[in-house]
């Protein structure tokens, strides 16, 4: 049995597309944290061989899955964002599979003797069950017309894409709300979001 006392402290560390949640993950990576990686996670159990693809086959078709033996991303992303009930049904499917994988994840953390884990959780406030999962959340926020910059400039994708996007997302007040920390990743350069995130990793006993 796991004692509690040994686990890292599990940080989870949440954003809006575009607001650099991952890039401030991976600041805190470098501070010492072990990083989990919720989306990669999610990316693998879609891929070719993944643990999530024959579920995925039966509830949507074979038309989901593209030549390669991987979910169809592109056609998945488009019914998710037209049809709420299709993306809770992948989540259904997905959500278990990833929390398993998480939850080794973060066993390898203590078991390398980590002291801080840091969860990037893209839907982190979307969610009902990461709360109970977690001992503290740090949300990375800016302004949406940065956001929709930020992944214009990144994706290729037009403004209404990725208002789309943002759409199925928590407001910003949501996650602001769930805040032990907030960053304010507006006007930063990537030394003053290191600057912050050392400062946060030190103030975890990194």
């Amino acid at each position: 049995m796991t004692d509690a006392r040994h686990r890292p402290l599990r940080l989870g560390v949440t954003g809006g597309i575009g607001s650099g949640k991952s890039t401030f993950a991976a600041m805190l990576q470098a501070c010492g944290a072990a990083l989990v990686d919720a989306d990669q996670l999610a990316r693998s159990v879609t891929e070719s061989g993944g643990s999530a693809i024959d579920a995925i086959r039966t509830q949507f078709g074979k038309d989901f899955i593209d030549a390669h033996g991987a979910m169809d991303r592109a056609r998945m992303r488009a019914l998710a964002f037209s049809q709420p009930h299709a993306r809770e049904q992948l989540q259904a499917i997905i959500h278990p599979l990833v929390g398993q994988a998480i939850a080794q994840a973060q066993q390898h953390a203590q078991d390398a003797g980590h002291r801080v884990v840091v969860l990037d959780i893209p839907l982190l406030t979307e969610s009902a069950r990461w709360p109970r999962q977690l001992d503290a959340v740090l949300v990375v926020d800016c302004s949406e017309h940065t956001q929709i910059e930020r992944v214009r400039s990144r994706s290729g994708l037009d403004e209404q894409a990725v208002r789309a996007i943002m759409a199925t997302q928590s407001s910003r007040a949501t996650r602001r709300a769930a805040a032990d920390w907030v960053v304010f990743n507006e006007g930063l350069g990537l030394p003053e979001l290191q600057a912050v995130a050392r400062q946060i990793g030190a103030s975890l006993g990194l």
